[in-house]
This record gives structure tokens, sequence and C-alpha cells, in this order.
């Protein structure tokens, strides 16, 4: 088969690349039809990560069909359609059984390489995965918007993962890919306003345009004094955080009101500058999401009758072929680039 095989840092080939085969009873060999590039990619480009070792075939955000089945799958057959979790958990370790597949303690993500394990991914025609993670798609959704379900999964997930009252003011720290799809999420599930923040005016009208009732700039002077104002003095409710860097982390602990809570799901630094004093004095609570617990379905139904809008956010697609163009275009943020998904 043809793959995108990262040969070292910052540098892809597209060439040819061992088929995989099914070595368990309960796999899936699917035919991948769109396979979307992550953040988590791009940050991997050059190993600042270290979990992007080469060589290695990336992509964990994909969707396809099914090309063919082991003897002992029991929920899908051949052709169907269907996207798939990133993470492949056990099913077995106390995580996995008590709901957090996604805190496994033998999980493996596709398209990583680390210490602990190599498993090559989707930017590739053809992967293997084990059953317990496919998911059908909805008819009428393309494999392009499918092959978004995972940073979809990933909003969806961290808006469980905060304690939403009703009638909440929500804040969303950074209007990205999974800023945008987080203010989609609420403005499906909560009455209360919406608050878009992001250092970047286009984003921000994107952010408003999915439904944020306001957007601010947190560069701005007079933030604190216009929260306020939209929320009767008190601060916002809870703030979801998607960047995950010193600066828009203290904007999300800054603006919430005392007792108020911040979700962070953003992860671009593996460590800030807390401010302590303002989380223990004004009692807040800080809750961390990590990937997808069984969001898919959720995802997926949510696409489906548009509530969540993908195309919007998908900036552009490519051949496979091209995918060292892209990556060097997302990875030197070119053209304010969203979302790029590759077609084998």
């Amino acid at each position: 088969m043809k793959a995108l095989l990262m040969e070292e840092y910052k540098k892809f080939k597209y060439t040819d690349f061992p088929d995989p085969k099914i070595e368990d009873s309960r796999d899936l060999l699917v035919r991948i039809k769109a396979s979307a590039i992550c953040g988590s990619d791009v940050h991997g480009f050059d190993g600042s990560t270290g979990r992007r070792k080469p060589p290695i075939v990336m992509g964990h955000e994909a969707a396809g069909e099914i090309a063919e089945t082991g003897p002992g799958v029991k929920a899908f057959k051949k052709g169907d359609r269907i996207t798939f979790d990133s993470t492949i958990f056990c099913g077995e370790c106390f995580y996995c059984q008590n709901g957090m597949v996604n805190l496994c303690d033998n999980r493996m993500v596709l398209g990583v390489s680390c210490d602990e394990y190599r498993r090559h991914g989707c930017f590739a025609e053809y992967v293997v995965i084990p059953e317990r993670i496919a998911v059908p798609l909805p008819e009428g959704l393309s494999y392009e918007e499918a092959a978004c379900t995972e940073p979809a999964g990933v909003a969806a997930h961290a808006v469980r993962q905060t304690p939403l009252g009703l009638n909440d003011t929500v804040a969303v720290v950074g209007s990205g890919l999974i800023g945008n799809l987080i203010i989609q999420i609420l403005r499906a599930s909560v009455s209360g306003k919406i608050i878009a923040l992001d250092t970047d005016a286009s984003r921000r009208e994107t952010a408003k345009s999915f439904g944020a009732d306001a957007v601010f700039d947190p560069a701005e002077n007079d933030l604190q004094k216009k929260i306020e104002t939209l929320t009767n003095g008190r601060g916002i409710d809870r703030a979801i955080e998607a960047v995950g860097a010193t600066a828009p982390i203290k904007t999300a602990i800054s603006i919430v009101r005392k007792g108020g809570s911040v979700t962070l799901v953003g992860n671009v630094s593996s460590n800030i500058d807390l401010p302590l004093q303002q989380v223990v004095t004004r009692q807040l609570s800080l809750y961390g999401s990590c990937a997808i617990s069984g969001e898919y379905p959720i995802a997926l139904d949510l696409m489906a009758r548009k509530k969540i809008d993908i195309k919007p956010l998908i900036s552009a697609t490519a051949p496979l072929s091209e995918g060292d163009l892209w990556m060097n275009k997302l990875y030197n943020r070119e053209d304010n680039l969203l979302k790029v998904v590759l077609i084998p």
C-alpha cells in the first residue's frame, strides 16, 4: 500500500509500505477514505513532544470502509462505513472496567511512536484496528466529515467533564478547531450565554458564526469589566480552556466567578505558570479533560443532525501524496488553517 511515512523529523515521504495484516480474530482491516491532520501530529512533527519518533506513519483521525474482518468479528461486516476511536484501549484494566477507557493502563494511540510502543496510523491506504474501537457512520455523513469525529469527540468529552448547570454562562478560551466545536456543542446543550475569547480576529468571527453570544480579545484592557457587565457583576460560571498555555489558562481563571470552574482540554504546553492563590482563595475547581471516553456516538449524532457543522472548519482537502506540503503549512501556521483532511 501507499503511506505517508515520517522518515525523520520534519520530513515526510509518500512511499510504498507493508500492508497491515489482521492478527487477532476481532480485528478489522479498514480501507481509509479520509484522514485528518491533528494538532498533536503537527506538534510531534519536530520531535518536541517525544511521541512521534520516526520512522512512523502518523494519523489517528480517520474514517473508511471495512475491507476485511477477522473470524471473531460480530458487529461489523465487509463494506460497512465506519470511523474509530484514536485510542486503542484494552477493555480489561480497572479504568476500562469503570468506563474510563481514555485512561486505560494499556492505552495506545494510532500513529504514535514513543518509548512505550509504536503503532502505525492512518496516513495510509489501510489500517488494522480492534473491533471494539469502531463506530458505524450515520447515513449521509461524508468520509471527510467523519474523519473529524475525533476532535468533535474531544470537544464533547470536555463539555461532559464540565459541571454545567441550567443557564450557566460559559466562556470558551481559544477559538481554534476544538474551541469552535465546543461552542457548537454548548449551543446545542445549554441555555446560558456563551462567550468566546481569542487573540485572532478572524477566529473570533468564526466563533460568533457558530453561536457565541459575545466574543472578546483576551488582551483587551477592559476585559474584566466587560465580562462583569455580561454576568451581573459576578463573572463566568464555567470556563473551558482549549489552548493549553500559561496566558490563556490565566485568562480562564481570571474571568470565572468565585466558586466557578475551569476545564482544561488544551495541551500545547507540558507545564504552565498557575496562579495558585486565585484558585485557592476564590475556591475554583479545575477539571482535566483527556481525549474521548465513549463520546463518538454522541459526536456522530450531533454531526448527522447538523448540530455540529464540520464543513466550515475543514480548511482544505488534499491527496495523501501532498501530506508533506500541508503538514509544513500547518506547522508554520500559514493561511490560518483549522483542519486539513488527506485523501489516500
